[in-house]
């Protein structure tokens, strides 16, 4: 064996008994060479790396687009040279030997000896003793280097740049990287793209898009970058507008719509004006914008590019009535309706025309209007009941045929099928002025008949002593005549017209039919402010007007009553009352004032229908009649009261018998724990029971109990006298209260509440019955319900706010329209509490939501 073999042999076997250290001493060298590797090879990319920084960043800035083809393939050509000479240095690269792995590791952890070179040393002198020692002091130095770290490479960079040149190519390509996503930027493939000399279009740039038309509420849809993406065409409504707008190019691009049956429609270019030969070049470069309204399905097709598109049609709005018109108490025409349409509906009216027509009549006035109110938004679906009073134009009294036209945003129209009727007169009492209105309606239906309307005239001041018994009223048709003579244009003879109509309500009504014109002006008036719109100030100069003018048209039905006039409207009028009115005008103002002018103008219309079932006179009923409808009355009034006090016991009952249940769950309190309670002031009468005390009221209770039997038992048998036979519901009602009776006799509050209950529903279902034997007698003997039991006017046993009659029997538990003040100040209440709740910063975004949703009450 030779001398290095066996100083080789012998230091391996210094780590044969040490496996492990000779394991992390063989790791340890390999990560040190790695990162001397690495030392050397990281300044080698320099050039490289920057080279192509430098070429990236002249693509991104789109230098290679601008500059010619040669240059360009010039310069391409120098930096790919370059950057290829840069990768010759890493063909000399070599992996670091193990001695400059040493010393890495040693120059690295500040190590004294050369701990890592001993472990290939071999001692000088051999002897046993001399090679035991040696092993040691290399298994000591072994854990040494096991403890070593070569850290990270320090390639030394700047012995290579000393001047910083590496920051230029560095700057350049962040700032061509942020220029790359601009319009202008250029592409690596513009470094190897040949440009053919006749290239010289500029690139165009195409954007498509549809608008619905604003009344659907759709979004617009655009259609530019669906050429790949499109899984199918997008649908859009029927008379959309398709913009096309091109940027470039050479301006001959056709942009045209080709539709299913294969025409092709070219699209109006906007703002096109007529050039001559000599137009630059610039203009018709030049941005170009081409719209078209769509109607049916087809492509859409732009320089080369197509995007078919479907059409969704809008079919016309459907409109019919709902039931059939009927007449109000003071003569409005009211029309139930209901109206559809698939985006939305914009306008509705009623169009009103003359059956029997003379042929070449020349009427004086337009046929009349009759506005439909529509909600303002989300009309697509529409119902409710029209209130018009049209008893001032010359048809009434006249058969008509009554169409219903709806209109949608698209301007199409729907036609409802036709309704003839006699329109409602306005009813005069006093003949005289009955005849002069009908001089009025002589000539204004027909001009030609003014000679006609004259001779009434004359005659009816033939014995002016015994037929006009007012010399005013007499001196009035004198000036009336005077001016149908000289009347000879359409101005003069509308003037006379008016003067007729005026004449005809003084002798009507006097002072009244002007306060109720000025009523239903100021009503006009407000509902129109509210259809556009209008300012809050000029909202509450129109509310200041209906308040007047409803004060003064009430006066002056005070002051008809007071006249001894004949008159049915007192029992209505005590249900309505002041207060009841200025709630409800407050409320048209506060929601008015709120942005929620659809409510503000439904319940507008609810107060004009109201004040359409009003009647300023009527004769009442005779003396006998009129007795017996008082009679009834006081019995349904009686059964009204019985069953309000059923239900206010049962309520004390269910009370009384839960906090019994509460003791006896508990346990019995004792007096120390009452006293408690009674300082406390926090608990209710029956809280402060004993259960013995709750059993002992419990059984009071029976008292009234069979009070309430009894009253039942008076009633029915009254109702005989009056010969009405009460239904199996009173009868069923006597025998649960008795139940009930019986149960609180006994302490037991569970049974007699579910008694009471049966017991109040038996006289609800007795009431309908005795309400329906009522009606059915008064209808055999000739006579309108709802003027014998409820006053004119009221329909549907209603008083003119809508609410449940007393007079028309028990309530059923219908809900009363106007609220109560208590009401609207809980309304308030928690309206503050929202507001207040929003101006806390701390509540999360979603309630946030939440509540302006609350608030929006549009």
């Amino acid at each position: 064996m030779s001398q290095p073999d066996k100083h080789k042999s012998r230091a391996t076997s210094a780590f044969s008994a040490y496996p492990r250290l000779a394991r992390l001493v063989a790791v340890k060298r390999f990560l040190a060479r790695l990162v001397l590797f690495a030392e050397r090879a990281i300044p080698l990319f320099l050039p490289s790396v920057g080279i192509a920084a430098i070429f990236l960043s002249l693509a991104w800035l789109g230098v290679f687009r601008i500059i010619p083809d040669i240059p360009r393939f010039g310069l391409v050509f120098v930096l790919i040279f370059a950057f290829l000479a840069a990768l010759i240095p890493f063909f000399r690269l070599r992996w670091p030997k193990a001695q400059e792995a040493d010393r890495l590791l040693e120059e690295r952890n500040n190590l004294p000896h050369q701990p890592v070179a001993v472990q290939e040393d071999v001692p000088a002198f051999e002897s046993p003793f001399a090679r035991a020692l040696w092993q040691e002091h290399q298994r000591r130095m072994a854990r040494k280097i096991a403890a070593l770290d070569a850290g990270l490479p320090r390639p030394d960079i700047s012995k290579f740049d000393q001047y910083a040149l590496r920051t230029i190519p560095a700057l350049l390509l962040v700032t061509a990287y942020a220029f790359s996503g601009s319009n202008n930027a250029g592409r690596v493939a513009d470094a190897f793209r040949w440009n053919a000399p006749e290239a010289t279009v500029p690139d165009m740039r195409i954007d498509a898009w549809i608008t619905p038309p604003s009344y659907t509420g759709r979004a617009p849809v655009f259609l530019t970058g669906r050429e790949n993406a499109m899984t199918a065409a997008p649908s859009v409504p029927q008379f959309s507008v398709a913009t096309v707008r091109l940027s470039g190019g050479d301006g001959s691009d056709p942009v045209h719509f080709i539709d299913d049956s294969g025409k092709t429609i070219d699209l109006d270019r906007q703002g096109a004006k007529e050039t001559d030969s000599n137009s630059t070049q610039a203009d018709a470069k030049a941005a170009r914008t081409f719209t078209m309204k769509i109607a049916d399905n087809g492509t859409l097709e732009a320089a080369g590019h197509s995007w078919p598109i479907e059409v969704v049609l809008d079919k016309p709005p459907e409109i019919a009535f709902d039931g059939m018109p009927k007449v109000a108490v003071n003569g409005a025409l009211e029309i139930p309706f209901k109206a559809t349409d698939d985006y939305g509906l914009q306008e509705a009216h009623a169009e009103i025309v003359p059956v029997d027509e003379k042929d070449g009549a020349t009427p004086l006035y337009p046929l009349p209007e009759y506005k439909l109110d529509l909600p303002r938004y989300n009309a697509r679906e529409a119902k409710g009941l029209a209130s018009r009073n049209i008893t001032e134009h010359p048809l009434s009294g006249k058969r008509v045929k009554i169409t219903l036209v709806s209109t949608d945003g698209a301007g199409q129209t729907g036609r409802s099928p036709p309704h003839e009727m006699i329109l409602p007169p306005h009813r005069f009492t006093n003949p005289l002025a009955a005849a002069v209105s009908e001089q009025r309606q002589v000539f204004a239906l027909d001009t030609r008949q003014m000679p006609q309307a004259i001779a009434l005239n004359e005659a009816l001041t033939v014995r002016a002593d015994e037929t006009i018994p007012n010399p005013t009223h007499f001196l009035l048709i004198e000036s009336a005549r005077a001016r149908m003579k000289l009347a000879n244009n359409e101005v003069q003879l509308k003037d006379t017209a008016d003067y007729l109509w005026e004449i005809a309500l003084g002798i009507e009504d006097g002072d009244l039919s002007l306060a109720e014109q000025r009523l239903r002006d100021a009503q006009k008036a407000l509902s129109e402010a509210l259809e556009n719109n209008a300012s809050d100030e000029e909202i509450a100069a129109l509310m200041d007007e209906l308040r007047s003018a409803m004060q003064d048209f009430l006066k002056e039905l005070a002051q008809r009553q007071q006249d001894g006039q004949p008159m049915d409207q007192q029992q209505a009028m005590q249900m309505m009352t002041d207060r009841d009115l200025n709630n409800m005008m407050d409320q048209i103002e506060n929601l008015a004032r709120s942005g929620n002018r659809d409510a503000a103008q439904q319940m507008l219309n609810e107060l004009q229908r109201m004040m359409n079932n009003m009647q300023a006179g009527r004769p009442q009923q005779g003396g006998q009649q009129q007795k017996s409808n008082n009679q009834m009355r006081e019995q349904i009034d009686k059964l009204g009261e019985l069953m309000q006090q059923q239900q206010k016991l049962m309520d004390e009952t269910f009370k009384l018998d839960q906090a019994l249940r509460d003791r006896m769950q508990r346990g019995d309190p004792d007096q120390g724990e009452q006293q408690q309670g009674q300082q406390d002031g926090q608990q209710s009468p029956s809280d402060q029971m004993t259960a013995e005390q709750l059993r002992d009221a419990l059984k009071k209770l029976r008292e009234q109990q069979d009070g309430l039997g009894q009253q039942l038992q008076e009633l029915q048998q009254a109702l005989e006298g009056m010969g009405v036979k009460p239904g199996e519901g009173f009868g069923q009602a006597q025998r649960e209260m008795k139940g009930a009776g019986e149960a609180l006799g006994q302490g037991k509050g569970n049974r007699a509440v579910e008694g009471q209950g049966r017991a109040l529903e038996a006289l609800r279902e007795g009431a309908r019955d005795m309400m329906g034997q009522i009606m059915q007698a008064m209808r055999g003997q000739g006579q309108n319900p709802g003027q014998g039991m409820a006053g004119q006017g009221q329909q549907n046993g209603r008083d003119p706010l809508g609410r449940p009659r007393a007079t028309s029997g028990p309530d059923f538990g219908e809900n009363v329209r106007v609220p109560d003040e208590i009401d609207v100040q809980r309304a308030r209440e928690i309206l503050e509490s929202i507001r207040r709740k929003l101006e806390e910063n701390a509540s999360p975004e979603t309630e946030k939501r939440y509540l302006e949703r609350l608030l929006d009450i549009q």
